[in-house]
């Protein structure tokens, strides 16, 4: 038997002493718990829907600028491969087979692949940026225009040189 001082917050009733709102702050993680508790209870009277509703606005906004990122980040070794093939490394390599996956895996379909799509032409300009950083080249050695479109670099081949 769990004797109340051993209780952890994510066991605790809900009239114990915290709150769901206090919970919320204290413990997110025992929120959670104790959130998915009462949906599975079928207790929605006892919801913190504000809290609720803000924790899911916050999931959707982390996932999309996970997006965003890995985006970002294989632009920039696809735009190096392109442009600086004398310097291709297995890790060049590695990174934009990693890319793809993992974007693939997030946003190749479903409700992220929109986000990515209309974000896509906006990152290219900081890709741009960031691979002229790492390869000493001039910004205007890029293309002004991605060279693909999302699924293009999806499919992108850096094939072993």
């Amino acid at each position: 038997m769990i004797r109340p001082a051993q209780q952890t917050l994510s066991q605790q009733q809900p009239d114990a002493d915290c709150a769901l709102a206090d919970l919320y702050t204290a413990d997110e993680t025992a929120w959670l718990e104790r959130m998915a508790g009462l949906i599975a209870s079928d207790r929605w009277d006892e919801l913190d829907f504000p809290h609720l509703a803000e924790y899911l606005s916050d999931m959707a906004r982390r996932d999309k600028r996970e997006v965003e990122s890995r985006l970002l980040v294989l632009m920039r070794h696809a735009l190096k491969w392109e442009f600086q093939p004398e310097r291709h490394t297995p890790s060049w390599r590695l990174s934009i087979v990693n890319g793809q996956h993992e974007i693939k895996k997030d946003a190749a379909s479903g409700v992220l692949r929109p986000h990515a799509l209309e974000q896509f032409a906006t990152l290219y300009p900081q890709a741009v940026k960031e691979a002229g950083i790492e390869t000493g080249l001039s910004e205007d050695a890029f293309p002004p225009d991605p060279p693909w479109d999302l699924d293009g670099l999806l499919t992108f081949e850096a094939a072993e040189t």
